[in-house]
C-alpha cells in the first residue's frame, strides 16, 4: 500500500511569506471582484438591451407594419421591463453567465437563446392563464422574442469578446488553481488550461512511498498525516478556486484519500488521471439508471438535434437544387463538349457509422476510379480537365451531393468522406480516426473552410484534417452548422488547396 505526501520549494523568512502571502490574497479579491463587476456590467447591459430591444419591436411592428399609430407606450413599457427582468432572472437562476469562465463561446450563446425561449414561454403562458392576452398582438409578441434574441446573442457576444482578453492578460482571474502532482505533469496541465483563462497560483509535488518494514504503522500515518496539514495550511490563504491532483495508475488511492483531506478547504477538489486526460477532456458524471457513472464518450447529436440536422438539410438541399437547377443543365453539356466520358462520377465512400454510401460528384477528371483502383487528385495532376479544374476550385463539383443529402446519405455539414481504399489505410495509423464517422459525412465541414482540404500525402496533413473533424463532433452545435456554410460561402480558406 502506499501513501502519499508533498515537497515543496524551500519556504521564504516567515515575515517575506507573510508579506508574499498578502499580496497574493490582495491580487486574488482584486481579480475575483473585477470578474464580478464585469458579469454584473454585463447583465446589467443585457436587461437593458432586451428591454430596449422588446419595446422597439412593438413600436415598429405598429409603425411600419400596421401603418398604425404608436400602441399604449406605458404598456408595452412595462411588458418590456418584465420580459427583462425575466430573462434576467432565468440566466441568473441557471448560473449562466458564472459559467462563460469555463463554456466555449457558442454554448455561451446558445444558453442565452434557451432562455429567450422560455421567458417568452412562460410569458405567453401567463397572459394566457389571466386572460389578459386579449390586450396583446400575437404578431407583436412574436416580433419582440425576434427582438430579444438578437439583442442577447449581440450583448453576450460583446461580453465574451471583452471577457477573454481580460483574462489573458492577467486584469481579472477567471479561476485560481492549485495543481498536485509530479511537475512535468503539473507543467503540461497548467499550459493546457490557461488557454481558457484557468491561472496556476503554486504546486505541489506529490510523492508515494511504501511503509518502512521498521517502523511502525500508526507512525507513518501519523507522519503522513502532518504533511497533509502542512499542505492545508498552505493552500489556505492562497485563496485558490480549485485543486487538481494529478495522479498516475498506481497513486489513485493515495489521491482519493488525499482528496477527502482537501474537503475541508472551500475549494473545488479535482482528480485527474495524468495519462486519460484527452479522455477526461469529453468525460461527463452522469445519471445511469439508479447509479451514477462516468461518461467517457457519448452520440454526438441527441435524437432532437438530428432531427433539427436533418429538417435543416431537406429544406436547404430542396432550396438549393431548386436554385442552382440552370446549373444541372449548363454542366453536363459544358461536361460532354469539354472531355469523353459521363456527367456523374459516383464513388464509394464510407459514411455515418462507416457504412458505405454512393457519393455524386459531377465528372472534373479525364478517368473515373473507384476502391482499390482509387488514386488522390494532386495538384496540377493531368487527369483533372480543364473544366474540372474549375469546378474543383470553385466546389461545384459537388453539387450532385445535394441528392446525397436528400436521400440522407450525407449532410450539408460534416467531415469530408474519403475513398474506402484511402479510409483504410489511414484508419491503421490514426487511433481516432473512425470516430470522425459517428456524424453523418457532409458536403462541407470545419476542415474544409480552415483550409485543409485537397491532397492528403502526409500524415500530418490527414492529422490535423481529422483534429478539426472531431472538433467539430466534440463540439456540434445548429450555429456552428450554420457558420460553416456561411464560411463556405464567403471565407477564402474555404478554397486553399484545391486540386
Amino acid at each position: 500500500m502506499s501513501y502519499a505526501f508533498f515537497t515543496n520549494s524551500p519556504a521564504p523568512t516567515e515575515r517575506s511569506a507573510h508579506s508574499v502571502t498578502g499580496r497574493k490574497a490582495i491580487a486574488a479579491d482584486l481579480g475575483k471582484n473585477r470578474l464580478v463587476a464585469l458579469l454584473v456590467l454585463a447583465a446589467g447591459a443585457e436587461f437593458l438591451l432586451v428591454a430596449v430591444g422588446a419595446f422597439a419591436a412593438a413600436l415598429l411592428y405598429y409603425r411600419l407594419v400596421l401603418s398604425l399609430d404608436y400602441p399604449d407606450a406605458p404598456k408595452y413599457i412595462l411588458e418590456s421591463l418584465l420580459i427583462a427582468m425575466l430573462q434576467l432572472l432565468v440566466s441568473v437562476g441557471l448560473r449562466q453567465y458564472s459559467r462563460i469562465q469555463t463554456q466555449p463561446r457558442h454554448i455561451f450563446l446558445w444558453s442565452g437563446v434557451s432562455a429567450v425561449f422560455f421567458v417568452f414561454s412562460f410569458f405567453i403562458s401567463t397572459i394566457f392563464l389571466l386572460k389578459i392576452s386579449d390586450g396583446y398582438s400575437r404578431a407583436t409578441v412574436m416580433a419582440q422574442a425576434a427582438s430579444v434574441i438578437v439583442m442577447v446573442l449581440f450583448a453576450r457576444a460583446i461580453c465574451f469578446s471583452l471577457l477573454q482578453p481580460a483574462i489573458a492578460s492577467g486584469l481579472i482571474d477567471a479561476r485560481r488553481v492549485i495543481l498536485i502532482g509530479e511537475p512535468s505533469h503539473c507543467l503540461d496541465f497548467s499550459a493546457r488550461v490557461s488557454a481558457t483563462g484557468i491561472r496556476t497560483i503554486r504546486s505541489f509535488e506529490l510523492r508515494s512511498f511504501r511503509k518502512g518494514s521498521s517502523a511502525p504503522e500508526h507512525s507513518e500515518a501519523i507522519e503522513v498525516l502532518s504533511h497533509v496539514r502542512e499542505l492545508i495550511a498552505e493552500c489556505r490563504p492562497l485563496r485558490a478556486d480549485d485543486i487538481v491532483i494529478l495522479t498516475s495508475e498506481s497513486d489513485v488511492r493515495a489521491a482519493l484519500a488525499l482528496a477527502g483531506a482537501l474537503s475541508e478547504l472551500p475549494v473545488d477538489v479535482h482528480v485527474v488521471p495524468v495519462g486519460a486526460i484527452d479522455l477526461m477532456a469529453v468525460s461527463r458524471i452522469t445519471q445511469f439508471g439508479n447509479m451514477v457513472t462516468m461518461r467517457i464518450f457519448q452520440s454526438p447529436l441527441t435524437p432532437f438535434h438530428r432531427a433539427i440536422k436533418r429538417a435543416f438539410d431537406i429544406a436547404t438541399a430542396i432550396a438549393g437544387l431548386v436554385i442552382i437547377s440552370p446549373l444541372f443543365v449548363i454542366l453536363p453539356l459544358a461536361i460532354k463538349l469539354d472531355s469523353p466520358g459521363p456527367v456523374l462520377f459516383r464513388q464509394t465512400r464510407h459514411g455515418y457509422n462507416n457504412e458505405t454510401i454512393r457519393v455524386l460528384k459531377f465528372r472534373s477528371m479525364t478517368v473515373t476510379e473507384d476502391g482499390d483502383n482509387f488514386k488522390q487528385v494532386t495538384r496540377h495532376d493531368p487527369r483533372v480537365t480543364r473544366l474540372g479544374r474549375f469546378m474543383r476550385h470553385t466546389n461545384i463539383d459537388e453539387l450532385p451531393q445535394l441528392f446525397n443529402v436528400l436521400v440522407g446519405d450525407m449532410s450539408l455539414v460534416g467531415p469530408r468522406p474519403h475513398a474506402t481504399s484511402q479510409n483504410e489505410s489511414f484508419a491503421r495509423l490514426i487511433s481516432s480516426f473512425s470516430r470522425r464517422h459517428n456524424v453523418k459525412p457532409g458536403i462541407t465541414g470545419w476542415a474544409q473552410v480552415n483550409g485543409y482540404r485537397g491532397e492528403t500525402d502526409t500524415l500530418e496533413k490527414m492529422q490535423r484534417r481529422i483534429e478539426h473533424d472531431l472538433y467539430y463532433i466534440d463540439n456540434w452545435s445548429f450555429l456552428l452548422d450554420l457558420k460553416i456554410i456561411a464560411m463556405t460561402l464567403f471565407s477564402r480558406k474555404a478554397y486553399w488547396n484545391a486540386c
